[in-house]
């Protein structure tokens, strides 16, 4: 059996074949207090250059979530007293209108909890897709569709686009649409005042200072939770436990939450940045959670950790695979008790190899409370390894500038701007790092870049598609060659929501990825009311300025852009390609 490094109650770390130099850092941190330090939002401990109690914006202002187990514990009663005026006032189910941190945690719930009798499905819009729009505009319950419309500045584009659509749907339908509307927001934010305006059903304030992705256990997550049934006291009571075990006179040394940011941080400055995320099956949609806070929080300055989400028969890169002894694999396993057999098996395999890896055990799914927590410290700790600001987006906005430059464009001449670069199916263009390579099919664009791919990188796969059922299998097969092609980690996003997500590592790391953009099944359009513009053109412009963000950062990308009824075909097509290339 290994030697562990760190043994808790619920979670082990062992470093394998890399330095355990992390444990010394957790030392020092004892010495220097920096439980204490991150509590009393001492700036200093993610930037040593500012002066004692400086305050610095989207820093030493995003620190509530510390105390949001205790806090919101003061809301529970509201939130559930709300579920149920809303279920005896007749209603069916709930939309969240949202994206990134706004929506990702009501996703997680909604996946893994069922919805109790009584209760209400949950389900959330977070693509500007027209297909995605449409499938929620279609169903025959939309009059007794309740829509939480979440945005913490109050002015995400497409959270606004999206309830613009919908209050015009309803209000064709009932006299009073705003009862069918609930804001989630900071105070004073414009969605708050639009709120107000259109007479909304009620206004939830959120925390202004505690950042989107770190504000899970706020009404962002609770009230979806509370609206389907799920023990949100519990979850509270869950986290709680874990955010006190570090306060007081606890030695730093037994606080787990600081122990894995301390490894992970290591970690990645000696060369494992690759995290790659080992879920149980039962609580796989976690995962979708921990890859935005991970990687929106770490990808910046030049680092960044890789969240890749391990799926069912992806052969684990073990013992250095491709790069020696020095390999660039960490791995996170999250075990539920009495869950999949096979899946222990796994686990074991990981612990069985010599990679450095994490595992920690959940005795029910209520532990995810405690993991929100844990994570979140964890990723604070990180950022104080590596000497960054965890709690800012620095490269979000350059894919918005972009987005609004291309709409600019089409509002000016109704065309998006001349695709210089973007690949239409017939004039194929590949651009890399320090050279464009220009190709005149599909195969050889292909071809190209695979061979761009080297030991270290990893490949992301951002579809700007629509998220059937049948064009994520496409999308699996797609994934799977790409491993077998080019034995890198391959992740997938989906556009537009990966850009409040993983589009910050994106443009942030040390320029590790590749990037293969798919756009298409536009055919069918939807009209925004009083608006110039349409849900196509709207993801049309989000694609082309991530591209653009990406290409003035010299990241290597090829864009895929495919005006045709069926893009599943010709993603098996895709397919086809790398088998047979092999």
């Amino acid at each position: 059996m290994r030697t562990l490094d760190f043994k808790t109650e619920n979670m082990i770390i062992a470093s394998g074949s890399s330095p355990a130099s992390w444990l010394a850092r957790l030392k020092d941190w004892e010495k220097t207090d920096l439980e204490a330090r991150i509590r009393q939002r001492d700036g200093r401990v993610w930037d040593e250059s500012l002066a004692a109690g400086a305050q610095v914006p989207e820093l030493t202002d995003r620190l509530d979530w510390l105390e949001l187990p205790e806090t919101m514990q003061g809301a529970v009663a509201e939130l559930l007293s709300f579920a149920d005026e809303i279920v005896a006032s007749g209603y069916s189910r709930a939309v969240v209108l949202g994206m990134g941190g706004s929506s990702l945690i009501a996703e997680v719930w909604a996946e893994i909890f069922p919805v109790k009798p009584g209760f209400l499905p949950v389900t959330i819009l977070d693509s500007t897709h027209p297909e995605s729009v449409a499938r929620i505009a279609a169903a025959a319950e939309l009059a007794t569709t309740l829509f939480l419309v979440a945005s913490k500045s109050g002015g995400t584009l497409e959270t606004i686009s999206f309830f613009n659509f919908f209050y015009d749907k309803i209000s064709r339908i009932k006299d009073n649409p705003g009862a069918n509307f609930v804001a989630l927001t900071d105070p004073g934010s414009n969605l708050e005042k639009l709120a107000r305006g259109q007479g909304f059903r009620r206004i939830f304030s959120t925390p202004p200072a505690v950042g989107g992705r770190f504000s899970a256990l706020t009404g962002f997550g609770l009230l979806p939770a509370a609206l389907q049934g799920v023990a949100i006291a519990e979850i509270l009571q869950s986290a709680r436990k874990i955010a006190e075990m570090g306060a007081g006179e606890n030695s730093l040394r037994q606080n787990p939450a600081l122990a894995l940011g301390a490894f992970l941080g290591e970690m990645a400055l000696c060369g494992r940045d690759k995290l790659f995320l080992v879920l149980a099956p039962s609580i796989k949609p976690f995962a979708v959670w921990l890859e935005q806070l991970i990687a929106e929080s770490t990808g910046k300055s030049g680092f960044g950790l890789v969240p890749v989400i391990v799926e069912d028969g992806d052969e684990l890169p073990f013992r250095g695979q491709d790069k020696g002894p020095a390999g660039d694999a960490v791995y996170l396993c999250l075990q539920l008790a009495g869950d999949d057999k096979r899946f222990d098996q796994t686990v074991q395999e990981i612990q069985r190899s010599n990679e450095p890896f994490v595992l920690i055990e959940l005795a029910d799914k209520i532990d995810l409370g405690r993991e929100i927590w844990r994570f979140e410290m964890a990723t604070a700790a990180i950022g104080a390894v590596l000497k960054i600001n965890p709690f800012d987006q620095p490269d979000v906005e350059a894919a918005k500038i972009g987005a609004r430059q291309a709409m600019a464009t089409w509002q000016e001449s109704g065309k998006m701007p001349a695709p210089v670069r973007l690949v239409d199916g017939d004039n194929l263009k590949i651009s890399g790092s320090h050279h464009f390579c220009e190709v005149s099919d599909l195969a050889g664009a292909l071809t190209a870049f695979v061979e761009m791919a080297q030991p270290g990188d990893y490949i992301a796969i951002m579809a700007y598609l629509p998220q059937t059922e049948s064009l994520k299998q496409v999308l699996r097969d797609l994934r799977k060659n790409l491993l077998s092609s080019c034995r890198v980690p391959v992740t997938i996003g989906f556009g537009p929501r990966f850009l409040h997500s993983t589009g910050q590592l994106h443009k942030g790391d040390a320029n590790h990825g590749l990037f293969l953009q798919i756009n298409g099944n536009l055919e069918k359009d939807l009209a925004l009311p009083e608006a110039d513009y349409s849900f196509a053109t709207l993801i049309a412009a989000q694609a082309r300025g991530d591209y653009e963000a990406l290409w003035h950062r010299q990241r290597r990308i090829l864009a895929l852009d495919w005006k045709v009824a069926n893009v599943e075909s010709e993603l098996a097509n895709i397919v086809e390609i790398l088998k047979a290339d092999g």
